[in-house]
């Protein structure tokens, strides 16, 4: 047993694992949410550039596709059509099977058109960005180069695993428990919204879908708003509106 690691490398690199889950948490939600799919702030060319490549050696995600499926369920939230809505597919669908749902609907290239037209692939997309193993391969010759093979393999692993549960907790039980303060079917989970850079608000989120900022009342908590602010005293970023816009009343 002489060829394993150690404890403390170990730990440390399961905590490596967490920090960049978050990393990328946070980058999903100011990049692809707040900014590209719902234009509540802009990002300087500068920001946008390193989220596009944070996002791309992260996750693979082609920002479009994303962009795409999230508008799509914001415009047939939790009834056909939607793509991942737990009241059509079931909470275990897709709490533990989004990554599935996300991709059958990112693959379909009428969905893509349509919800995404105003972000048009261009030549970074068609040398780099699109080549999803690409970006994640050289995010695991990182990891690998920094920590050693095996410790890489429990970071990317524990990353991994914590990426795609987050993800997908915020579509089911983002939709299925918690608080309903605005009248639609998504939830307030505070506790989740720690974990999620803020995504855990999901219920004020479909009350003001251009809101930058997630939490609204006393006692809510949004960890990706103090980054955009941050971002905004940098001049790397504007916001859309500076006054809370809802579209639902209060239940």
């Amino acid at each position: 047993m002489s060829h394993l690691p150690e404890p403390w490398p170990v730990v440390l690199a399961i905590l490596i694992g967490l920090a960049l889950a978050e990393i990328s948490f946070f980058v999903t939600t100011i990049y692809l949410h707040r900014a590209l799919a719902h234009k509540a702030i802009v990002l300087s060319p500068r920001a946008k550039a390193t989220c596009r490549i944070l996002i791309w050696v992260g996750t693979g995600t082609r920002p479009r596709q994303w962009v795409a499926v999230h508008r799509k369920h914001h415009a047939f939230t939790d009834r056909d059509g939607d793509p991942h809505s737990p009241f059509i597919f079931g909470y275990a669908h897709v709490q533990f099977g989004n990554v599935a749902l996300y991709r059958k609907a990112a693959r379909d290239p009428a969905t893509v058109a349509r919800y995404a037209r105003d972000l048009p692939r261009d030549s970074w997309d068609r040398w780099l960005f699109d080549h999803a193993l690409l970006g994640l391969g050289l995010g695991v010759v990182v990891l690998v180069l920094t920590m050693g093979w095996m410790l890489a393999l429990i970071a990317a692993g524990v990353y991994t695993v914590t990426y795609l549960l987050g993800a997908g907790a915020i579509n089911a039980i983002g939709h299925w428990w918690g608080k309903r303060p605005y009248q639609n079917l998504a939830t307030n989970n505070q506790w989740l919204a720690w974990l999620v850079a803020g995504e855990g608000l999901h219920n004020n989120h479909h009350a003001a879908a251009t809101s930058a900022r997630l939490s609204f009342t006393k006692g809510e908590f949004d960890p990706g708003w103090y980054v955009v602010r941050a971002l905004v005293g940098l001049h790397l970023a504007t916001l859309r509106h500076t006054k809370l816009v809802l579209k639902a009343s209060r239940s």
